[in-house]
């Protein structure tokens, strides 16, 4: 058991019967009554974000979750195979607990979170930044420089992503995964 002062992003906790992980949260004591927090939840089963208010100093269960580091192998038909780095086993993971599977190449680390009662799947979770190599990037147009002047390119595995006009097919660039925005160019 926890209370909200134990609240953090990426925590998971039992809540309406499912488990929620703490996308944001934020503390608020109001002039007037007691505090309170308030915070957006993911549900690890639907994939839905809910907003919830707690008051402070609440109790609630938290799900011990383990993480260990894994790597992409291959796809099986709706499955994607990862590796234990540690120990060499594969396991098979359901698409639907990939956010964004685009993100996956060849011999890619993401982290697995489990949870520890069940022994159940929850989530695959990317590193902040991956570096991917651009298969297409649209011609820009000359002259196109009032403001950030982007253009769409489209990585080797697919994602479709906006580049600076600069960038050309061929090259690696950096995407931050929580976004799946450009970053930067790798040299």
């Amino acid at each position: 058991m926890s209370t909200t002062a134990d609240f953090r992003n990426g925590l998971v906790i039992e809540f309406n019967n499912d488990l929620y992980m703490i996308i944001e949260f934020q503390h608020v004591k109001p002039g007037k009554g007691g505090a309170f927090v308030r915070t957006k939840l993911k549900s690890l089963t639907t994939g839905r974000v809910v907003e919830n208010t707690f008051n402070a100093g609440v109790k609630v269960i938290t799900a011990r979750v383990e993480r260990k580091k894994y790597q992409y192998l291959c796809r099986e038909g709706e499955d994607y195979v990862f590796m234990d780095l540690e120990t060499y086993d594969q396991i098979n993971v359901d698409a639907k607990f990939i956010e964004n599977p685009l993100l996956l190449k060849d011999s890619q680390e993401v982290t697995i979170a489990f949870h520890c009662e069940r022994d159940k799947i929850l989530s695959v979770e990317f590193p902040p930044f991956i570096e991917m190599t651009l298969a297409e990037v649209e011609p820009g147009v000359k002259g196109n420089t009032v403001n950030k002047a982007m253009t769409r390119a489209k990585t080797e595995t697919g994602l479709e992503v906006s580049v600076p006009l600069f960038i050309k097919e061929g090259e690696k660039i950096k995407i931050d995964t929580r976004t799946l925005e450009y970053s930067e160019r790798v040299k």
